[in-house]
């Protein structure tokens, strides 16, 4: 039993890996998950295929490990955060579908309970602006359209939850209703400094507290899984949500230390230790993984569309067959040629919060060409991720000396070197491509009492060269500055 299963539930698939103490990967296995868009700015899952797919995983990595659940020590956890669902507590059943973190159908719900003034006081408990990214009015939103969904509420027969919690559900059979603290934490209705789920905040969004988890900690004895399901027993020890797991698999457990995320959206996270920030520059406050009784906190920028928007280029445009491609592409001119893409698909996130925002592109000639595009779109996720440490350098009041990264992107070389000359410091790659899932099996070893090698420092390094960004970064600032503007005359 030295070996730890991460569950790591994302939002384009689920997969289930296996590491060794040394924080190795044994073997890993994915199902992807589709996105669903009923709406325009709605986006939603299928919950119950994420469990499906999350028990085949499991499966399918132990057999391609050749280990049996009794070579497994324990579960950790990691999952996209804020996206959330109903369930019928008696018969474990999705009453509907999931609402993605991405959704956006409840903005005016969130711009007019900012118009009666409640945005400060949610800020000074949740550490969060008022937006449909959060959990609270999207659980709120479920339970006006889900026939009969408040009054079942009411009564104690629904249940809800983030993925952790709905997996920890199927995973006992409904004998556990829990969450993470960190997960909790993304929900806009748990006061930050107490760790406890806030009155205040469930009469504002009208949510009844039978329907939520018990909030506990990010590593411990927290569950069980039902004993039938894998042929044993297996104790779940460990779970954080993907950003908090990553800074957490990247070894930053102490104030000062940075990672940024480079997925489906980018995530910088900079741990603040037991000091709860407010941001002063638009960032938001949220619980680092929680590993002793003390609540440590971190600064957050989330940035909604980096890597969706690569998707986008190939899906929706065609103009690269696969994602993999764009580098070279990018890479066969020598800059954008003045085209400049704003890839606000979802709206704004850190450190402007424009929901109304729109996906933009400027600077189009007729000499512009797919790798121009290809181009602009690599240097919009780097502009992004400036703009977020920018602000998180305000906020803590030193310059960042280095930024480690994670994540699918970090795979292409030419935008993590674009990234460190935009920063100006140091860009170091993590040496485990699955730092997310290491994270998760990092807190599960904690809480099994098991020694797991921490994080190396051995990864790639890419050094900020000499030449000047100021105009790249000008012809950005344009570019937003007119998108916003935009959204302002509409």
């Amino acid at each position: 039993m030295r070996h730890i299963l991460a569950l790591d539930q994302g939002t384009t698939s689920s997969r289930a890996l296996v590491f060794d103490t040394a924080g190795d990967m044994v073997a890993m296995a994915q199902r992807e998950l589709p996105q669903h868009y009923p709406q325009p700015g709605w986006v939603e899952h299928d919950a119950r295929r994420i469990w499906t797919d999350t028990v085949d995983c499991v499966r399918e990595v132990l057999m391609r490990a050749a280990l049996s659940p009794a070579d497994i020590a324990a579960i950790g956890i990691t999952n996209q955060r804020e996206t959330v669902l109903l369930w019928d507590r008696s018969t474990g059943e999705p009453l509907g579908p999931a609402i993605v973190w991405q959704d956006r159908r409840t903005a005016e719900v969130c711009a007019r309970l900012k118009a009666a003034g409640h945005a400060d006081a949610v800020r000074a408990k949740t550490g969060l602006v008022l937006d449909p990214y959060f959990s609270a009015s999207k659980i709120a939103w479920l339970l006006d359209h889900v026939p009969d969904a408040r009054e079942r509420a009411q009564r104690g027969e629904l249940a809800c939850g983030t993925m952790d919690s709905w997996l920890v559900w199927q995973l006992t059979g409904g004998c556990a209703h829990l969450t993470d603290l960190t997960n909790a934490s993304r929900s806009q209705l748990l006061d930050i400094h107490t760790g406890q789920w806030d009155d205040y905040l469930l009469e504002l969004f009208g949510i009844p507290r039978a329907l939520l988890p018990r909030v506990v900690a990010s590593s411990g004895a927290l569950a069980e899984t039902g004993a039938a399901l894998f042929g044993r027993a297996l104790p779940i020890t460990g779970i954080a949500g993907d950003q908090q797991a990553a800074l957490y698999g990247q070894g930053c457990t102490a104030p000062g230390l940075a990672k940024n995320t480079y997925g489906t959206g980018c995530f910088m996270l900079m741990h603040t230790g037991d000091r709860a920030i407010e941001s002063q520059h638009g960032l938001l406050t949220t619980c680092a993984a929680q590993t002793s009784e003390r609540i440590e906190y971190a600064l957050e920028g989330s940035v909604f569309v980096t890597g969706a928007l690569v998707q986008w280029l190939r899906d929706g445009l065609g103009l690269i067959a696969r994602a993999g491609d764009i580098e070279a592409l990018a890479a066969s001119v020598p800059d954008s040629a003045g085209v400049t893409i704003v890839p606000a698909f979802t709206g704004l996130g850190a450190p402007h919060w424009s929901s109304g925002a729109r996906g933009a592109m400027y600077g189009l000639t007729r000499g512009t060409t797919r790798a121009h595009i290809a181009r602009a779109a690599l240097e919009a996720i780097a502009l992004q991720t400036l703009d977020v440490m920018r602000a998180m350098e305000a906020d803590a009041g030193a310059p960042l000396r280095e930024l480690r990264v994670d994540g699918g992107g970090t795979v292409n070389a030419l935008l993590m070197q674009m990234q460190a000359d935009l920063l100006g410091c140091p860009v170091r790659v993590a040496p485990a491509a699955e730092t997310t899932a290491l994270g998760a099996a990092r807190l599960a070893a904690l809480g099994a009492g098991i020694a797991m090698q921490t994080a190396a420092d051995d990864g790639r390094v890419f050094l900020p060269s000499e030449a000047s960004a100021d105009a790249l970064i000008e012809q950005w600032r344009a570019a937003l500055h007119a998108t916003l503007d935009h959204v302002a005359q509409r």
